[in-house]
Formats: C-alpha cells, sequence, structure tokens
C-alpha cells in the first residue's frame, strides 16, 4: 500500500491540535520578554507554569510571589523536565535551545524552541480567543506576520454576539446531553436547535430554550 508523498521543505503543514493544558505542568525556559509572553498564554489556558533562568524579569517575579507560577533562578538542567508536558525554550542561547531540545525529545515532551522552527515539535498558532471561542491561525512558521494580519482580520468578524451565542448553546447542549439518552431523539433536538439563528437564540436566551426543549427531559 503506497502512501501519498508530504511536500517538501517549509510546505509540509503542521497537525492543528487543541490541547487541555488546565492544571499541566509546563517548563518556560528563560525569563525574558518573550518568556513573559509564553507564560501568559499559558496561564490564560490553565496551565501550571515552571520557570527557569539565571536571570528573571520583575513580572516574571511577581507573577511568582503572588503565587501564580514557580520560578527557579539558575541555569537549566535536565531534571527540570521531572513531570513536564510542554516545553518551551526562550533563551537566546543557541546552546542551551538545543540541549533542552535534546532532552526534551529522548524523553519524548513536545518541545518549542523560539525562532528555530527546526528544532519544533510544535509552533504555538495566532490565536483569536473570546469566551469559549478559540480560533487558530499557523502559516506553518513561514510567514508569522501573515498569521498576525489574518488574526487581526477575523478578531473583527467574532463579534461578542458569537460569544453569547456560544454560550447558551454549549450550556443547553450539555444538559441535552446529561438529559436526554435517546441518541435518536437528542440528535433531532440538537438538529432543531442549530437551525435556529444567532439571533433569535441571543434573543430568547438559555431559559426559554431550556423549557422549550429540554424541561421534559430533567
Amino acid at each position: 500500500m503506497s502512501s501519498t508523498p508530504l511536500p517538501s521543505g517549509t510546505d509540509v503543514p503542521y497537525y492543528p491540535l487543541l490541547l487541555n493544558l488546565r492544571g499541566k505542568i509546563c517548563l518556560v525556559i528563560g525569563g525574558g520578554a518573550v518568556a513573559e509572553r509564553k507564560v501568559r498564554m499559558l496561564l490564560k489556558f490553565g496551565a501550571s507554569v515552571n520557570v527557569v533562568s539565571p536571570k528573571m524579569s520583575r513580572k516574571l517575579l511577581r507573577w511568582a510571589e503572588d503565587g501564580k507560577i514557580t520560578v527557579r533562578r539558575g541555569e537549566y538542567y535536565e531534571s527540570d523536565l521531572e513531570e513536564t508536558s510542554l516545553v518551551f525554550a526562550a533563551t537566546d542561547r543557541e546552546e542551551v535551545n538545543a540541549r533542552v531540545k535534546e532532552d526534551a525529545s529522548r524523553r519524548h515532551i513536545p518541545v518549542n524552541v523560539v525562532d528555530n522552527p527546526r528544532l519544533c515539535d510544535f509552533i504555538v498558532p495566532s490565536l483569536v480567543t473570546k469566551g469559549p471561542i478559540s480560533i487558530a491561525i499557523s502559516t506553518s512558521g513561514t510567514l508569522p506576520f501573515l498569521s498576525k494580519r489574518l488574526r487581526q482580520l477575523i478578531s473583527r468578524e467574532i463579534t461578542w454576539d458569537y460569544v453569547k451565542y456560544a454560550r447558551i448553546m454549549g450550556r443547553v447542549r450539555r444538559l441535552l446531553i446529561e438529559t436526554e439518552k435517546d441518541g435518536k431523539k437528542r440528535k433531532e433536538i440538537l438538529k432543531h436547535l442549530g437551525e435556529m439563528e444567532m439571533e433569535e437564540v441571543n434573543r430568547i436566551g438559555f431559559r426559554k430554550i431550556k423549557s422549550k426543549f429540554l424541561a421534559s427531559h430533567e
């Protein structure tokens, strides 16, 4: 059985994947502005963040004082990878970044080396995040400025009406899954709900939708 050959070089796309990082230990190696950006994003998605660097920015130290992250001031050691799920190497020392990549690969831990796609197991997409809606945009590491431009365009299109709709329908769907055990009937209700216009859903709200479609199933 033959397989379809992959494109060569930078044309090979990254596989899009959304991770649940809540409570997972993520290691950031580096203590500057780049490390700050990585830490801020990881905290936003509920990760437990450890930071290792001989020098730390004031913001990183303040986050540590507030109990938001754990820091260790010093050089990186392979033992820093213990119990780690994800690694970001954000130092300005190529030899350290390369060693992090080697150590993490040996332990089968995905690693991102900032500004060096060749050493990355994954790249961080440009994100549009509003409420429960997350849209990831990537050019597979080839044109970061294009990802940023696309993010700005998409962000303007995703209004807070979409957020309200997603929250209402998310609650309805969860309740329906919990209360309606007949899979065929559940599918029919979800199909009918999916045909409702966003404006109608937002106007009548969760309580009225619940009473109309789900009250008999509680």
